[in-house]
């Protein structure tokens, strides 16, 4: 154990299983909750709990830990509940000052764990885990949106949240919608294939089906979100590059109480006209400053496709810097 970290030994009292199972939940599920959020370890035997973790955060965690055991007592506890409680005791901002040192965020799924492969998808993974609304910025390949579906299927698996809302803005990239074959839903669907994609890796195709057809997964287009509020959702706003200032503002303002969203999207491919600003380049300059809200933004050496892929993108930045430097000096 280094110097910086501070090791906590304590135990809850009465010893009562029940209360110890309300506390920990399902699968220990509370407890990695809490360990995401305060960027501490907790390991228990029985009663007995052990807090490892930067001093400030340690003993922020024991506190909460036993007043949890103590609400325990006499109140079911939920994920929400316990989202509560963070909130409450004011951990937020400990968990952005002790964001260097938290632990590695595994998530697991049906294909295995899922972990950050570099050091920007391990702070985007832990910031989606530690914030309510989280940006993911940069270029194709990166993870973006793989990484936002798999935190979401892990969270609706642990019961953490009720449904997965996966959106995306129907922008024409050289058609137009009203030409496709079908119905809405079948007119959308092309534009969510990469949501679909990623839920198909993660849960199976026929698992997928039947969750869309209860609604637990919904897959719809921005414009149907207007006048909802969502609530124990977990909802990825996918290519937000092609959003308005409006759109933006108004899927923002969606989010409800026990719900995490994740906005993914890529500057350097916006589709809307030249006339109409990025609802998400809006986004990047108007919240960077809000509390709560969390920004990673990915470059070429995040890319994990193939090694070509991020020869392309470096190859496209350098001609659109160039050709910037050239605009400055007319």
């Amino acid at each position: 154990m280094t110097a910086s970290l501070s090791q906590r030994d304590f135990t809850l009292e009465p010893a009562d299983t029940e209360r110890l199972a309300n506390l920990t939940g399902a699968l220990d599920a509370h407890l990695r909750q809490i360990e995401l959020r305060t960027g501490t370890e907790i390991a228990n035997r029985g009663n007995v709990f052990r807090v490892i973790g930067e001093a400030e955060a340690a003993g922020a965690t024991e506190r909460l830990l036993r007043q949890l055991y103590e609400d325990a007592g006499s109140e079911t506890l939920t994920p929400q509940v316990v989202d509560a409680r963070l909130g409450e005791a004011n951990l937020e901002q400990l968990a952005v000052e002790t964001a260097a040192q938290a632990q590695e965020v595994a998530i697991r799924v049906k294909r295995g764990t899922v972990k950050g492969r570099g050091p920007n998808q391990a702070r985007y993974l832990h910031a989606i885990a530690t914030h309510d609304i989280n940006f993911g910025i940069g270029p194709a390949g990166t993870g973006k949106t793989f990484l936002a579906v798999a935190s979401a299927v892990e969270a609706l698996n642990t019961s953490r949240v009720q449904r997965i809302v996966l959106v995306r803005p129907a922008v024409e990239a050289g058609e137009k919608l009203g030409f496709l074959p079908g119905d809405l839903s079948q007119k959308v669907d092309p534009y969510l294939r990469p949501l679909y994609d990623a839920l198909y890796e993660m849960l199976g195709v026929e698992k997928v089906a039947k969750l869309i057809e209860k609604s637990v997964i919904e897959i719809a287009p921005l414009a149907y979100m207007r006048g909802r509020t969502l609530n124990d959702a977990y909802v990825i706003l996918d290519e937000a590059q092609n959003t308005t200032v409006e759109q933006m503002k108004m899927f923002l303002t969606r989010i409800g109480f026990g719900t995490t969203a994740v906005v993914t999207g890529d500057l350097s491919q916006v589709d809307l006209p030249r006339h109409v600003k990025s609802g998400l380049r809006d986004a990047l300059e108007v919240l960077k400053d809000v509390e709560g809200i969390s920004f990673t933004l990915f470059n070429a050496r995040d890319v994990v496709r193939h090694p070509l892929v991020a020869r392309i993108v470096r190859a496209y930045d350098g001609r659109d810097a160039e050709a910037g430097a050239a605009t400055a000096l007319r």
